[in-house]
């Protein structure tokens, strides 16, 4: 099996180079209206914003900020496969002004940008990502009653483009993608409850944040694999470090994300350094956490794949995929200017397997569209049964 991944720095208000209703999944966080560290790049864009909040008007420069977003939702939802899914990772903001300290509501303004917008709001998920820092408390100490509740949870909102997806019956990449019971009881609760990731980063040429507020691996992982399948195309809009095109390549799914900072973007490389053989570990270990919770049970159904037993028939065509290979093409304009075709798949094929609507990999990019720079990844990816333990992890 192969997947192809493309990463732009382009703002994601225009992806045109993306085709109408040819992505299944939309996994983003975008820059957190009303907090500090997003100022500048709000403000960059609208400078009514910083008049605004210079005039201690929050509700507009709030409103403001949202507008702004509200321009990558409409690309959203047009890029959307119908049946396909949205999720926004988006913490609410506190902040103080001339009138006094209040919260701003960034979820509840999200889920009404979606609305408008026609898509249907699903239940969502609190990421609870507690921490022990003994300055995080705000307010007046141990005296009521002006002490304030600390915010240590952010939403991971989700919504769909209509109604559910249809699927042939049977589906073989439906199947194969199916997850664990055991997973399903986790993901599928609405508390998640794990640490954020370290988010220091070094001034960029274009960028001079000291924090990148990336969301662990965890976080998108999960997501790719509850809400798509083998064959599906994830987008990023804001795709910051790239830890949901990180997260597709290890799910075995074709991406495209757009990121404003394009040092950003040719820095993802480090990303896939030694991936096959962190895939191959994480792979295995997946299957291995499975072994153990069944290890004491006794399920009724087996595994295709496997030599290990699952609770329903919906998992016995599970298969596992590990990276087995990464080839990385750059695309832009070349030295005498003229512009590179560009490719999703560089050769024209789909992978293995159908997706369902029959539509074949790479559609939903446009390779007549050069006209900003892009980095591409070409994966080979292995069933972890066709893997034999010997296997060197070196990729």
């Amino acid at each position: 099996m192969h997947t192809n991944h493309v990463l732009r720095a382009a703002d994601a208000t225009d992806m045109s180079h993306v085709a109408d209703e040819s992505v299944d999944l939309v996994i983003t966080s975008p820059p957190y209206p009303m907090i500090e560290m997003w100022d500048e790049l709000f403000t960059a864009r609208d400078p009514a914003i910083a008049d605004a909040l210079a005039d201690g008007d929050g509700d507009a420069a709030f409103e403001r900020m949202h507008a702004q977003l509200d321009d990558v939702w409409d690309e959203v939802a047009r890029v959307l496969a119908p049946g396909g899914i949205v999720c926004v990772n988006v913490g609410d903001a506190v902040r103080s002004f001339d009138d006094g300290f209040r919260q701003f509501p960034n979820h509840a303004r999200v889920i009404e940008a979606f609305d408008d917008r026609g898509l249907r709001s699903l239940p969502d998920i609190l990421w609870r990502k507690p921490t022990n820092r003994l300055t995080k408390f705000m307010g007046s100490g141990m005296l009521p009653p002006s002490a304030y509740v600390t915010l240590e949870h952010e939403y991971v909102l989700v919504f769909r483009k209509g109604e559910a997806r249809d699927f042939p019956p049977s589906d073989p990449e439906r199947y194969a993608s199916a997850f664990f019971w055991e997973e399903r009881n986790e993901w599928f609760s609405d508390l998640w409850s794990f640490t954020g990731t370290d988010q220091t980063m070094e001034a960029t040429a274009t960028d001079d944040r000291e924090r990148s507020a990336a969301f662990p691996l965890e976080l998108p992982l999960r997501l790719v694999r509850m809400y798509s399948t083998y064959g599906d195309t994830v987008l990023d809009p804001f795709a910051g470090t790239g830890t949901t095109t990180l997260a597709a390549m290890h799910a075995g799914r074709d991406s495209v994300g757009y990121e404003l900072d394009a040092d950003l973007v040719e820095g993802f490389d480090e990303r896939t350094t030694d991936l096959p053989t962190r895939s191959r570990r994480r792979t295995r270990q997946r299957l291995e956490r499975h072994r153990s919770f069944v290890a004491d049970r006794d399920p009724d159904y087996e595994a295709v794949h496997y030599d290990v037993p699952v609770v329903t028939q919906q998992e016995r065509q599970i298969r596992l995929y590990a990276v087995t290979d990464v080839a990385r093409a750059t695309v832009g304009a070349d030295e005498d200017g003229d512009v590179a075709a560009e490719r999703a798949v560089p050769d024209g094929q789909g992978v293995e397997g159908s997706h369902g609507d029959e539509r074949p990999h790479g559609e939903a990019y446009d390779e007549t569209r050069t006209d900003c720079r892009s980095v591409r990844y070409r994966l080979s990816h292995t069933p972890l049964d066709e893997l034999d333990e010997s296997d060197a992890d070196h990729g």
